[in-house]
């Protein structure tokens, strides 16, 4: 069974999709670890009520992305984590981190790419964009994760309409709901099966 470990940043929405998957044994890889780089993280209280291990990871004191990449790999080695998912992961990793696992990071983007994606487009930034842009159509995307922002070869893609009316917020909601909560847990899927 591959070892999956989800790296947090804020409320854990995604990785309660990834537990929920996991208690319907639609994962046949486990999440043996939750890495948070905020101690603040209310995903931490998800995966502590789901009896998973917690660490927290903060880059300031490590003193520098390179030296807060270096604790993140040796986290994870201590845990035998075969596969990385990125589920609202705040932190842009480098190809020094990237690099030392080829096809075994994932991240949910809320977007199809390429569209309204890249550096600085995160949060309801990526949804005010897309309502700014008068698309019709959006989504989210499941991506493999190298040294580019989001540039990764794509796993997986879901559409979700636009509708008259939307604000940011509710469009966040329906993408999560409709797109990301499905396709994360599935995409995680595929790769521990490939994995196998």
């Amino acid at each position: 069974m591959k070892k999956i470990a989800v790296f947090v940043s804020g409320g854990g929405t995604n990785l309660q999709a990834l537990i929920d998957a996991q208690g319907k044994t639609l994962l046949s890889g486990k999440i043996t670890l939750v890495v948070a780089n905020n101690a603040d993280a209310y995903a931490l209280q998800r995966a502590k009520k789901a009896g998973i291990a917690t660490t927290v990871v903060l880059k300031k004191e490590c003193g520098s992305q390179a030296a807060f990449e270096e604790k993140l790999k040796q986290v994870l080695t201590e845990h035998g984590i075969d596969i990385i998912v990125l589920a609202g992961f705040m932190t842009i990793l480098t190809e020094g981190f990237t690099s030392a696992y080829p096809r075994r990071i994932l991240n949910v983007h809320p977007s199809l790419i390429p569209s309204f994606c890249g550096e600085g487009f995160y949060g309801l930034r990526v949804h005010e964009a897309a309502l700014s842009y008068g698309v019709k159509v959006t989504g989210a995307t499941v991506h493999f994760v190298n040294e580019i922002p989001d540039g990764g070869e794509i796993i997986a893609q879901k559409a979700v309409e636009i509708l008259p009316g939307d604000t940011p917020e509710i469009l966040q909601r329906r993408v999560m709901e409709q797109a990301e909560w499905v396709l994360l847990p599935q995409a995680a899927e595929k790769v521990c099966a490939e994995l196998i």
